[in-house]
């Protein structure tokens, strides 16, 4: 991995906090992704289940963790199996875990190889009453294919259906909500090295780029900082491309005059940041350019302000919409008959802001939350008001990732990111 080593003592507490939730008498199993193939021995790139990575800190294929905590034989209420590494492997593959890099990067002391799994794993079937089993709940997931995760849980419930089934999702959407210190130092890690790339840019872009030259060099500047690289698929989409809210072809040609919507961001040791910025391809925003970016600019830092423990998300974006209202109006993009008519349903501003303004961050750039349990100290949201006008060839979104606090004003893990319309003038023409 590029990224340095995360204290173990993370992981540790995770799997206390998870421990402490699960049913008495019971056992929790955590797998590690597949490594998916796409044709010939083509395969894509390892990208670790965030849930054996949030309880372990394991970034590797073909892992197993086993939680256990009334389990009657101490050495098997915290049991890792990996795969068994040897020289062979070393030449071909690179450097696996052994047995002891394995305890230092999770903190667990019983270490398995993963062939020794099913003997083990029969053993403590025999002192517990329950399974949790690990289903991917999350409120956008929309899965066709079937992971390690759900052959397993097949596997273990047709080998021992007497045992009770629970589940792991809710308790893991309960706990990785709320960040750790040493979580969001990561994940400020991620925003500065997002800053790197971002001021990179603002010295690169200039009419006839492209946009996968933007992309390219973002790619470099990320890289070169210890990130694996982009957060998700980059959006960098110049002209009307900026109304296409999930635009990831990112290959046209820059025209002056223009405003260049870029929605990318680094990751670093898995934690992801998510920014937005717009542009201007020329350096300066002509006069409704910039109209519009003030008004989508004050949206965000109203929204912001309204990121406090205590607050319902489903409310919160209902109070956004409001602040969103009046800033159409100020433009003239809504007017009062507008207002009155609108379906409640679908509000007028809709129509110009057609997606939600926060959602958790983290391990996912979509993290965890439970969205109907009110905001709590250390969460992570966006915040992403936009404004989408394809009659005038523009569409201006800006986020920022904040931190929830336990009193005062969210903190902005992207505060030094440039965001002021004549802040960002100024770096692209000085």
């Amino acid at each position: 991995m590029k990224y340095d080593k995360i204290n173990a003592q993370l992981f540790i507490k995770n799997r206390k906090n998870f421990a402490s939730a699960m049913r008495k008498n019971s056992l929790a199993v955590f797998n590690s992704n597949d490594i998916y193939p796409i044709s010939a021995d083509s395969t894509l790139p390892f990208e670790q289940h965030t849930d054996i990575l949030y309880l372990s800190g394991v970034n590797q294929e073909e892992s197993v963790l086993v939680l256990f905590p009334d389990c009657p034989n101490e050495n098997l209420r915290e049991v890792l199996f990996v795969r068994e590494t040897n020289d062979h492997i070393a030449v071909w593959e690179g450097e696996k875990l052994t047995k002891e890099t394995a305890f230092e990067t999770s903190g667990i002391k019983t270490v398995y190889w993963l062939q020794d799994l099913e003997k083990i794993l029969f053993e403590m079937t025999s002192y517990c009453d329950t399974f949790y089993i690990n289903t991917n709940e999350h409120y956008r997931a929309n899965v066709e294919t079937e992971t390690r995760e759900d052959r397993f849980t097949k596997w273990l419930i047709a080998k021992y259906p007497a045992h009770a089934v629970a589940k792991s999702n809710p308790i893991l959407q309960r706990l990785r909500a709320v960040k750790d210190p040493i979580e969001l130092d990561l994940m400020q890690q991620a925003c500065n090295i997002t800053e790197k790339g971002f001021r990179r840019i603002l010295k690169f872009i200039k009419p006839a780029v492209w946009e996968y030259e933007i992309e390219a060099e973002l790619l470099h500047e990320f890289v070169r900082n210890r990130s694996k690289g982009f957060a998700y698929t980059p959006i960098i989409a110049s002209g009307n491309n900026a109304n296409v809210l999930h635009y990831i072809e990112n290959n046209q040609q820059c025209k002056a005059g223009d405003l260049i919507l870029l929605d990318v961001a680094a990751e670093y040791a898995t934690y992801k940041s998510d920014l937005t910025r717009t542009v201007p391809v020329s350096g300066k925003f002509s006069n409704r350019q910039k109209a519009v970016y003030n008004a989508v600019n004050q949206v965000k830092k109203e929204a912001t302000k309204m990121l406090l423990p205590g607050t319902l998300w489903k409310e919160y974006h209902i109070e956004v919409g409001k602040v969103m209202t009046s800033e159409l109006l100020k433009l003239g993009l809504l007017d009062k008959a507008d207002i009155q008519n609108e379906d409640k349903n679908w509000p007028a501003y809709k129509k110009y802001f057609m997606h939600g303004t926060s959602h958790h961050i983290g391990l996912d750039t979509h993290d965890y939350g439970l969205l109907h349990e009110p905001m709590e100290a250390n969460n992570v949201f966006t915040v992403e008001p936009g404004i989408y006008l394809p009659k005038e060839g523009f569409g201006i979104r800006l986020e920022d990732d904040v931190v929830i606090q336990k009193s005062g004003s969210p903190f902005n893990l992207m505060g030094n990111i440039p965001i002021e319309a004549d802040e960002i003038e100024e770096i692209m023409l000085g």
